[in-house]
């Protein structure tokens, strides 16, 4: 088992009054991973490990990666670009040790590596649901180059949304400052033509001139009666974001909140198109340097902070989402392929940069690929 050293050892505690020498009691690192996540033949994929641990210095703990792929363990992360004899379930665990070498956290995960060819000759109808991540266009852009790679299905992106810098067929529902709530609730009586100041795409008046949800009247009037085959969902930064990191009643309370109006939307989704395959995409962790943060919001939040929340809302994706693919519904595990230093830019601190972006596309359609195969 490749292992990576980083530096110092766990500090010591010196109690004056005794002058007894004890060793510190290293916080619990909650090392999180998803059953499943994908992997395309002649795709790199990547485990970025700051990203699974909830730790404020991964840099001084040591991380192994036991799987029967040949994969490359770096400083920062565990990279493999799987062959076609590699096509299947392999077993990854991750084991995290401090600079002693005791064992802090063990956790493993199913490496699914899906044929390139997969889901050649379908129909995809893809609709990508986001906040800004979605509306910078990126990696629906990505997503788009993979998807027209050759060996794959024909594919359609359906949304309303077509920002200046997307690619030829690339839209999408994706809004700057969104949330699970305001796909589910916000409606705009005086639009003006921009996305600052419209309606949810699936909101509309009822019979009562009052809002209502209404993902078939969507998919009727915007494309015909036309369902997805897959529906994708990259939310949680602005739900969650500005919780007190200080107190996880409080973490979990937002989070409660948030889920509350995701079960709306996803119930929306499954009574008007039943047949979709819905993913809910793992939020993003955040940029690793500290110093975008204070850049960015002068003191008021910090990278620790987000971390913790954002951490906390993977855990609680996870239990909530997983083991549902009876309902057509899947966790696909975004967070895990996103280098968190060479992924953002050096002044932003929830926002990749293209890097980044491709990183977040590669994942989904990786996902997608997979459930083109039907595993």
């Amino acid at each position: 088992m490749p292992l990576n050293r980083f530096c110092s050892p766990l500090a010591i505690i010196v109690f004056a009054a005794s002058m007894t020498v004890a060793a510190a009691e290293p916080e619990p690192l909650r090392l999180t991973l998803p059953a499943h996540w994908f992997a395309v033949v002649g795709q790199e994929m990547s485990l970025y490990y700051d990203n699974v641990v909830l730790t404020e210095t991964p840099e001084n703990d040591r991380f192994g990666i036991e799987c029967n792929l040949a994969g490359e363990s770096g400083e920062r992360c565990w990279k493999v670009t799987p062959t076609a004899k590699d096509a299947g379930d392999h077993s990854l665990t991750v084991t995290v040790s401090d600079a002693a070498g005791t064992v802090l956290g063990r956790a493993s995960t199913s490496l699914r590596v899906i044929p390139a060819n997969a889901g050649a000759g379908r129909q995809v109808a893809l609709l990508i649901v986001g906040d800004s991540l979605t509306h910078a266009t990126a990696y629906p852009n990505a997503i788009a180059s993979l998807l027209s790679q050759p060996e794959n299905p024909k594919w359609q992106m359906l949304g309303t949304h077509r920002p200046a810098g997307a690619q030829e067929g690339v839209a999408h529902e994706g809004y700057g400052g969104w949330t699970w709530a305001r796909f589910t609730t916000h409606y705009e009586p005086n639009p003006d033509g921009t996305y600052n100041k419209r309606s949810s795409p699936f909101v509309f008046l009822g019979g009562e001139k009052k809002p209502v949800l209404d993902v078939a009247r969507y998919l009727d009037e915007s494309f015909g009666g036309k369902r997805p085959t897959h529906v994708t969902f990259l939310l949680g930064i602005n739900d969650c974001f500005g919780a007190d990191p200080e107190v996880p009643s409080a973490i979990d309370e937002r989070i409660d909140v948030m889920f509350a109006e995701a079960d709306k939307l996803v119930a929306a989704f499954r009574s008007a198109a039943p047949e979709a395959e819905l993913g809910i995409c793992l939020t993003t962790p955040p940029n690793a340097r500290e110093s975008v943060f204070e850049a960015n919001y002068k003191g008021r939040f910090h990278r620790w902070g987000w971390k913790r929340i954002q951490h906390r809302l993977v855990e609680r994706e996870i239990a909530k989402f997983a083991g549902r693919e009876a309902e057509n519904t899947f966790v696909v595990p975004t967070e895990l392929n996103i280098d968190p230093v060479d992924g953002y830019p050096e002044n932003n601190g929830v926002h990749p940069n293209a890097f980044g972006y491709k990183q977040i596309g590669a994942s989904i359609y990786a996902w997608l690929k997979s459930r083109l195969r039907g595993l």
